[in-house]
């Protein structure tokens, strides 16, 4: 680090991007990166918290604290989610990237999501001059509020297709598409070049180490640390990217405590750290946090690379998890702590963490679960941070029945999210309630194999 931790204290969120950014970001400028920065932190995120209590006055990313707990807000963005803190910047450095390369082709975004990623990416991509996206979600695998996110965003270089499966379908898919070098060498002559901006991407990936140095030094400000003291973070986790920023954060230099991986039902990760085995041979489970209903998680490639340190035993891996669905390469749990929430364990941490002040999504539940039980099994009191990655009004329904006991009488997007509004009395965002009104522009549901052909239709028919 070019920073002292006594430095980082004094920083706001945008001076924090911008220092932790050039370590990464070498071939840029200094000028080029804070402009950067500057203009994807600006009035878009939110001011208002709410439902979470603030202990400072942080304009981006607030810490809050709620029920003997500590948050980190990240969803103050436009689509009200965490990934807005990578994706309101990514545009802007693929821009910068493709200039200095001297890259002419279109830019075609392929991305596979589970629910937030999409929408961010779209609100970031969408007018892009050129560049079209096309974003692939499960379409009985995500929030209502998040599927009319995603169907009614506007642009003629976007396009939207739910598919009939799981997200590991519709990002097996993705990889599918980047990696057939007939589909490729195509989409080349028609004056494409493949990109993703989901977390696959490392650009997607490395602006989000920013904001756990923001924390640290949220928390010294806040008088809950000290410069130098370790601080623990608790992440809900699907594909590993979020975790993997922290854990990217520590390698440089913030002294991270324990990593807590927060799982779902969908517990592969949490076996994974007990066991030391990978197995996706499991019943995939829908649950109240679909952005985690995930059983093949990209980013822990790049972990099992940074702990093996062999691209030779990460290569035997995959080939494992790709012929039997399974691989064993055990872990010495220096560094992450798997923790689990069934249902009945996120809907209680709703309603928990409601009565002690806050309102919180089944995500972020899922992270309160797993801290607990993390300190209650380790007796750890190193401070720690839960990760809070989602409006609570994007999974209304979810929210309202496990704060009121009883599932919601209620129709469409808006009707949930005015009576968890009303029941709560907690201001619902604007940009929600606005949704139920808005025409779907991209209706399409296709089979998980008809991926590649949607693509070359909408490179076909895109109009500007």
């Amino acid at each position: 680090m070019d920073f002292t931790l006594g430095e980082l204290a004094a920083f706001d969120y945008r001076e924090t991007a911008f220092r932790v950014l050039r370590l990464f970001l070498t071939d840029f400028t200094d000028a080029e990166i804070r402009a950067a920065v500057d203009s994807a932190y600006d009035g878009k995120f939110a001011t208002d918290s709410r439902g979470l209590r603030r202990e400072l006055s942080s304009d981006v990313a607030p810490l809050t604290s709620a029920a003997g707990l500590r948050f980190l807000e990240l969803y103050h963005g436009p689509t009200l989610a965490f990934k807005d803190m990578a994706l309101s910047i990514l545009p802007r450095l693929m821009r910068l990237a493709a200039a200095k390369r001297g890259v002419s082709k279109r830019v075609m975004i392929l991305t596979a999501t589970s629910g937030d990623t999409g929408k961010a990416a779209l609100a970031g991509f969408a007018g892009a001059e050129g560049v079209d996206i096309a974003v692939f979600y499960p379409s009985e695998g995500v929030s209502p509020a998040q599927k009319l996110q995603m169907t009614t965003q506007e642009g003629g270089n976007v396009a939207v297709a739910g598919i009939i499966g799981n997200f590991d379908d519709a990002q097996t898919g993705v990889k599918a598409l980047f990696t057939d070098p007939d589909f490729v060498a195509e989409m080349s002559g028609r004056g494409y070049a493949f990109s993703s901006a989901n977390s696959i991407n490392i650009g997607r990936l490395v602006p989000q180490v920013a904001y756990y140095f923001h924390a640290y030094a949220e928390m010294c400000r806040a008088g809950a640390l000290s410069p130098g003291e370790r601080l623990g973070f608790t992440v809900p986790t699907g594909n590993f990217g979020n975790i993997l920023a922290a854990y990217y954060a520590g390698r440089i230099g913030l002294p991270i405590g324990k990593l807590v991986c927060a799982s779902n039902s969908n517990k592969v990760l949490f076996d994974y750290f007990k066991t030391g085995e990978y197995n996706t041979n499991r019943v995939f489970t829908p649950t109240a946090s679909p952005s985690m209903d995930i059983l093949v998680s990209s980013n822990f490639e790049r972990y099992l690379y940074h702990k093996t340190g062999s691209a030779e035993a990460v290569r035997a891996a995959m080939g494992g998890l790709g012929a039997e669905g399974r691989y064993v390469l055990p872990d010495s749990g220096e560094v992450f702590f798997g923790e689990y929430a069934t249902e009945p364990e996120t809907f209680a941490a709703i309603r928990d963490v409601f009565g002690g002040g806050a309102l919180i999504d089944p995500h972020t539940a899922v992270a309160v679960h797993a801290c607990r039980e993390y300190r209650a099994e380790t007796g750890d009191d190193t401070p720690n941070v839960i990760v809070a990655t989602a409006s609570p009004f994007k999974f209304a329904a979810s929210v309202l029945e496990a704060v009121t006991g009883a599932a919601p009488e209620v129709s469409g997007v808006s009707g949930a999210i005015e009576e968890l509004s009303r029941v709560t009395g907690v201001p619902a965002p604007a940009s929600l309630l606005e949704l139920q009104g808005k025409r779907v522009l991209h209706p399409d549901v296709i089979e998980k194999d008809g991926m590649e052909a949607f693509v070359r239709a909408f490179a076909s028919r895109r109009n500007y």
